[in-house]
């Protein structure tokens, strides 16, 4: 069952966790054969996709997933222009706790370079945990991006030191959760690479099933805002485009990625378009903040060369 080692998952999308992960029913033929019983106890790797993108040697160092790689840089670029721009809404309502949720996804992009690119090799003795930490990361912004989206009801105030609190104590729960359901998933790995088969049954509820339902939260939240407090379509609709480019993305990603990988020849993959979709979710995260607050001064506010802010009277 691909639930309880990931073997049908992994045999399609060649995800990091992959790496780390066995199974007796493994993909080990160019014609999609699988092999019951397959005793993997000389392979270093965990379980192998059909296809994959194709990886380059540049200066003598091997680079995995460079059309993926380039879509996450971009996105570094991306997160950093949002990162100014919420800076710049001086007194809009959730900007400290968006910051906080874009300086984490700032820092799971990293980790996403990290160990797509090859800069932890698979096979390696950091793999495991930069993996680890990724997921971690990655179920942190989950728990945090649903905080913010309570913060709309006024539950407690925004920009408070309760408020930050409550967000980086929520985030922090999801990374230790996350964390510890995958590097206790790959310890069996870790310590026998020549092990034939784990239950990944735990991780697998982690990190997919309660860091979907938090997702779901958020999106009902934003919609019971932008509907009934609102009343503003444009919101809505950017919260509806945002959940279609991410379930978008997670079909391109889960269902077709070996059609994808074969009919570009092995350039690119169903990551590659999974990761250009997340862009274009957390991009939509952002517009619907933007379009749902405002600044409510009075005046008008600069910050000049010695990073001082100047206050100017509209009247």
């Amino acid at each position: 069952m691909g639930i309880k080692n990931f073997a049908d998952i992994c045999s399609k999308t060649p995800l990091p966790l992959c790496s780390v992960v066995k199974s007796t029913t493994h993909l080990i033929l160019t014609n999609s054969t699988k092999i019951n019983d397959f005793h993997p106890e000389h392979l270093n790797v965990g379980v192998l996709p059909r296809c994959y993108a194709r990886s380059i040697e540049l200066s003598n160092t091997m680079i995995f997933g460079v059309g993926n790689a380039f879509i996450n840089i971009g996105a570094l670029g991306t997160i950093l222009i949002i990162i100014f721009n919420i800076r710049q809404k001086y007194t809009a309502i959730g900007r400290a706790e968006y910051l906080y949720f874009f300086h984490l996804l700032l820092l799971l992009i990293i980790f996403t370079l990290i160990v797509d690119c090859g800069v932890s090799p698979p096979g390696s003795g950091s793999y495991p945990y930069f993996v680890a930490i990724q997921i971690g990361i990655a179920g942190s912004c989950c728990w945090s991006l649903l905080i913010n989206g309570l913060l709309p009801f006024n539950f407690w105030e925004d920009g408070t030191r309760k408020s930050m609190a409550i967000v980086r104590v929520a985030s922090f729960l999801g990374f230790c959760a996350n964390f510890l359901a995958s590097i206790l998933t790959f310890k069996s790995w870790m310590q026998d690479h020549q092990i034939q088969s784990m239950n990944a049954t735990g991780m697998f509820v982690v990190v997919y099933i309660v860091n979907i339902i938090f997702l779901f939260f958020y999106v009902i939240c934003q919609l019971l805002v932008s509907v009934l407090m609102l009343s503003n379509l444009w919101v809505t609709g950017s919260i509806l485009l945002g959940v279609v480019f991410f379930v978008v993305g997670q079909i391109l990603t889960y269902g077709f990625s070996t059609q994808i990988c074969e009919s570009v020849n092995h350039y690119l993959d169903g990551l590659f378009f999974g990761s250009l979709c997340n862009t274009f979710t957390f991009m939509m995260v952002y517009k619907t903040w933007d379009m749902s607050t405002d600044d409510d001064l009075e005046f008008s506010v600069n910050v000049n060369k010695n990073d001082d802010m100047v206050y100017k009277d509209f009247y």
